[in-house]
């Protein structure tokens, strides 16, 4: 089994770079087994097709518009979530469909994908998230530990 976690986000507009602080998070706090491979994606979704491709599972985190109150966080799977992105709900995500499209059309789409998404608050050029988002980062990285679990590929918590 080959799991591919996508970070995505501009760390540079404040809480879109919420997916790019949750898997870096990740990292830092957890052992994670070797059918696991995290990614920074930043914003460049087709620059990570290669890393994506034929993966069993994708699970990706990113700043995600639910009209919901900032700090929702909302989990899409499978059909919710729309590989043509036919609504924009994420500032960056020409490139995530465009990865997704690419990937369906040369028949190389993660069997299953789950995308974690948090209300973001603001995107002013910041290089740190909102206080309320940032708050949040624990139960997105709880959820991606969840999602991996459940996949019988539980992470270790890093010693301290």
């Amino acid at each position: 089994m080959r799991v591919v976690i996508l970070g995505v986000g501009n760390i540079l507009l404040t809480d879109e770079g919420v997916g790019v602080y949750a898997v870096n998070e990740l990292l830092a706090r957890y052992d994670l087994p070797e059918e696991v491979d995290v990614i920074d994606g930043g914003t460049s979704g087709m620059d990570c097709l290669d890393q994506v491709s034929d993966a069993d599972h994708l699970l990706i985190a990113d700043a995600m518009r639910s009209k919901q109150e900032p700090g929702t966080i909302t989990r899409l799977t499978g059909d919710q979530i729309p590989a043509f992105f036919k609504t924009k709900i994420s500032p960056h995500q020409v490139g995530i469909s465009d990865m997704l499209a690419a990937l369906n059309f040369h028949g190389l789409m993660p069997r299953n994908i789950v995308l974690i998404g948090v209300e973001p608050r603001s995107f002013a050029t910041a290089m740190e998230l909102s206080p309320d988002i940032a708050a949040r980062l624990p139960d997105v990285v709880a959820m991606l530990v969840a999602e991996l679990t459940a996949l019988g590929l539980a992470p270790r918590p890093k010693a301290a």
